[in-house]
């Protein structure tokens, strides 16, 4: 495992130098931001301040950063990610209702995760799909014309999938 961690640590501070070098100013820095992310998941603050000293930018200014924008994560996500769109469309068919159905059947709010840590929550602003609003995404994977039962049948979906893995 700690070959591993050393790899990603690795290919974070290569990436990092490819692009320091560039002439972007701080632009680069939510590039570096997305790289340890896709590497690590989620962004812990071991993970910000190996940025921060290959970067030579303030930790608390990475971390403003990386609060500000929504789609980083601070804690691990879950083993699925589910992101329910509350963009206008799904908004007006009914986006607050599926995410109250959500809350009460995983008993977790946005940022947290299950204590199984098979789920975890967020909120998306728009997922592309306004034409089969309302939707949720779980993973990668779009579900469309959710409504609150509905969402908590594809919930219990994967985890009777994962039982049987």
């Amino acid at each position: 495992m700690e070959v591993v961690e050393k790899d990603k640590k690795q290919e974070l501070k290569e990436f990092i130098d490819s692009v320091k070098n560039k002439e972007h100013g701080d632009s680069y820095l939510i590039a570096v931001l997305h790289k340890a992310q896709g590497l690590y998941g989620y962004l812990s603050r071991e993970v910000m301040d190996t940025i921060a000293q290959e970067m030579q930018i303030p930790t608390a200014h990475i971390w403003g950063v990386a609060t500000f924008y929504h789609y980083f994560n601070l804690t691990p996500p879950g083993k699925h990610v589910v992101s329910v769109c509350l963009g206008t469309a799904c908004y007006v068919k009914g986006a607050p209702q599926i995410l109250e159905a959500i809350r009460n059947e995983l008993k977790i709010d946005f940022g947290q995760i299950t204590e199984d840590k098979m789920f975890s929550l967020q909120i998306a602003r728009c997922l592309g799909a306004c034409g089969v609003a309302p939707v949720v995404m779980i993973d990668d994977k779009i579900h469309g014309e959710m409504t609150p039962q509905k969402v908590v049948d594809v919930i219990n979906q994967y985890r009777k999938a994962e039982k049987k893995q």
